[in-house]
């Protein structure tokens, strides 16, 4: 079920977080409801789209009503099984699709609450440097690293929800691990870092001071802006702090920079008249940034105006 899904039916009530429920609520849709910002970060994470998620857990909701709850041991678990399959199902699908992708592909960015801060791992599994390196695994590696790495599943658990042996699936946690580590940010970086780091940002491209601006910029910079053939953006990484300056240089200067916490980090939102134009993310190391990551894909950021739950 998409942003611009039609008002769900009652089938489909509990993905709306359940606020418009009858007083009494089955144990089907209890269970569910319990879990499911959990199963929508899973989804989430797999995935890199909230629109897709929110599918997966719509996919989840119709298998999960059709169980006999009296054969279910764990309901977590088995929740977390079927939206593993479907995610799984998907992300193989989107795979196909990015093929296709006008420009570089950036995961759509969520407004998320100050708290996923405070839990480390889940902030640095969802930033977008992460969900970046992410892109790069097989889509069971994917699974197999998500489930492992972030939520802590054992071993059995994963293998019954990508079907493979436990054998196999420590073998491809293994690989996964190498993976990740070897793409993954090294430098660990406090959100105070982030935060001085855009405000010298934002200062920098409000004042339009190049100076200023290549001073907070790594000499190797890299950025990267989803536009999606819908909105202007950059159709190859833009690389170097000089070509990178000159492309932040002809920002509008009627654009507002607003700072919020977006996937777990301190972020940037430009906004034109009043409207959310791009939402502006920073990979940090050294004090500098060395990653600039712009969405401005419209499709994307249907999410940028309420705060999206995300827990493990």
């Amino acid at each position: 079920m998409s942003e611009h899904s039609e008002k769900p039916t009652d089938t489909a009530g509990p993905l709306a977080g359940g606020s418009r429920m009858d007083s009494v609520v089955d144990p089907a849709t209890e269970a569910f409801l319990a879990h499911r910002n959990l199963l929508f970060t899973v989804a989430y994470e797999m995935l890199g789209s909230a629109a897709d998620a929110e599918d997966v857990l719509q996919e989840t909701w119709l298998l999960w009503a059709g169980v006999d709850l009296g054969t279910v041991r764990d309901q977590r678990a088995y929740l977390v099984r079927i939206t593993t399959r479907q995610a799984l199902k998907r992300l193989r699908t989107l795979g196909r699709r990015k093929e296709s992708y006008v420009g570089p592909w950036l995961p759509e960015p969520l407004l998320t609450a100050p708290d996923v801060a405070e839990d480390v791992e889940l902030a640095d599994s969802v930033s977008t440097a992460m969900l970046l390196v992410l892109e790069t695994l097989q889509p069971t590696e994917r699974a197999v690293f998500v489930l492992r790495e972030v939520f802590d599943l054992d071993y059995d658990e994963i293998a019954e929800a990508v079907g493979k042996s436990p054998a196999a699936v420590r073998q491809i946690a293994h690989r996964a691990r190498g993976h990740v580590a070897a793409r993954r940010p090294r430098d660990v970086v406090s959100p105070a870092e982030t935060r001085a780091a855009l405000q010298a940002f934002q200062r920098a491209v409000e004042t339009g001071d190049l100076q200023r601006l290549l001073d907070i910029l790594a000499p190797d910079v890299v950025l990267l802006a989803d536009g999606g053939g819908v909105k202007l953006a950059a159709l190859a990484p833009v690389v170097g702090a000089d070509q990178v300056a000159r492309v932040l240089g002809n920002l509008t200067p009627v654009a507002s920079l607003q700072p919020a916490q977006v996937n777990g980090h301190p972020a940037l939102i430009v906004r034109l008249d009043g409207e959310i134009d791009t939402v502006v993310t920073v990979r940090i190391g050294n004090g500098l940034i060395t990653g600039l990551y712009a969405v401005r894909n419209p499709e994307k950021l249907s999410r940028m105006e309420w705060e999206t739950t995300v827990t493990r």
